[in-house]
């Protein structure tokens, strides 16, 4: 069996990462989208990367929770019996990789890594205390941003094009955890409808694209996803 899954903020939100789609989607009273684009860090570096890394800081001190287990749980089994398995995130928070997950696209990036602006490096970074905005020690000294897919920008070469090649090949396309309205991840159900994949939905509220998928479980994935892919435990 081959099986893609893609994961949202719900399942992270339940690990006490902080969500920007629900009613309090604010920082220092400023909307997500003002501090989470190429203008924004043009215009104020030191204002997104204080963002970002409060953000980082609550990652580190966040861990996985029974959903992020159940999914790397889901990826041994799948993979044990033969079958392919890709986890898509938009999440940015490193908990399926410190959960166990293996064949991980993080496709809006990771609060964990860091680009230069100039050379391009992109580089391993979990410092939470640094002079701000922070500079590369390339010949260049480029300023370094966030390794994130900002408002506006296209996701990282090569990711789109894995990501609907492993749906292509899926007999099951699961989304657990996403409110159905960030592109273009929401699009990724209507590609695996067209293709004739089963689709199933794992949110706590029911996502703007519900008449999208095959079957929709009301719930937490903390809950629901360990007794409903292995009851037996």
């Amino acid at each position: 069996m081959n099986v893609v899954v893609m994961t949202g903020a719900g399942i992270s939100a339940e690990s006490g990462i902080q969500t920007f789609r629900g009613t309090n989607g604010l920082w220092e009273n400023h909307r997500i989208e003002e501090v989470a684009s190429p203008i924004a860090f043009r215009r104020d570096p030191v204002m997104v990367w204080n963002f970002y890394l409060q953000r980082r800081k609550q990652a580190l001190t966040c861990r996985p929770n029974t959903g992020h287990l159940a999914v790397a749980e889901l990826e041994k089994w799948i993979r044990s019996a033969g079958g392919s398995f890709l986890l898509v995130t938009q999440n940015v928070d490193g908990l399926h990789s410190r959960a166990g997950s293996r064949n991980v696209i993080e496709m809006h990036g990771s609060l964990m890594m860091t680009r230069c602006t100039a050379c391009g490096e992109v580089f391993q970074d979990e410092s939470t205390d640094m002079e701000l905005p922070p500079r590369h020690d390339c010949p260049d000294k480029g300023l370094l941003r966030p390794h994130i897919v900002w408002f506006g920008e296209s996701l990282f070469p090569g990711d789109m094009e894995r990501i609907e090649s492993a749906i292509e090949m899926c007999d099951m396309f699961i989304v657990i955890g996403t409110s159905g309205i960030v592109y273009p991840a929401a699009g990724l159900v209507n590609f695996a409808n067209r293709l004739g994949k089963r689709t199933v939905c794992v949110n706590k509220d029911a996502p703007a694209n519900i008449d999208l998928f095959d079957r929709f479980i009301e719930g937490e994935a903390g809950s629901e996803l360990p007794k409903r892919l292995f009851p037996e435990k």
